[in-house]
């Protein structure tokens, strides 16, 4: 780490903890050269992976675009935010947590799907209808025997 007063390269930590719900390491330093002292702060970068699309192209991560299909598929349902934005963060973490660098459209669809058919029946139907392209009644109600089927109610 370079010293921000005299732009040396050494410093030695004096001191380090956990701070932010053990979310960052905050450091104590002091320059060999100058022994001024300052602190840093360092957070773990965990990066979103780029999404390949059906057709093949790639794009960045994009946690609007995320939020709107969950919200959508949500529209006029018993859901509080707090519930979606934990979802979110949720869907969000998976992704990061894979470790990969790029990650199919599909399987982000099938998280959401995953997080909606846990909160409510009825968005996740909604969800699968436009993501599953659904041609006919059947394959709603497919859909929604297999829901029955789980036998929890959420409706």
């Amino acid at each position: 780490m370079r010293c921000p007063f005299c732009f040396e390269a050494e410093t030695k930590v004096i001191d380090s903890r956990l701070v932010a719900e053990a979310d960052q390491v905050r450091r104590r330093r002091e320059c060999l050269s100058c022994s001024e002292r300052f602190t840093t702060y360092e957070v773990a970068e965990l990066l979103m992976p780029r999404i390949i699309k059906g057709d093949g192209t790639r794009e960045p991560f994009n946690e609007d675009k995320l939020r709107f299909g969950i919200l959508k598929a949500l529209e006029k349902r018993p859901v509080d935010m707090e519930s979606i934005e934990a979802a979110i963060a949720k869907i969000k973490h998976q992704l990061q947590a894979t470790g990969e660098r790029e990650i199919d459209a599909r399987s982000v669809g099938e998280r959401v799907m995953n997080t909606l058919r846990s909160l409510d029946h009825v968005a996740y139907v909604r969800f699968a209808s436009v993501y599953r392209d659904f041609q006919d009644l059947d394959e709603f109600r497919r859909e929604i025997d297999s829901l029955s089927a789980d036998g929890s109610k959420n409706d």
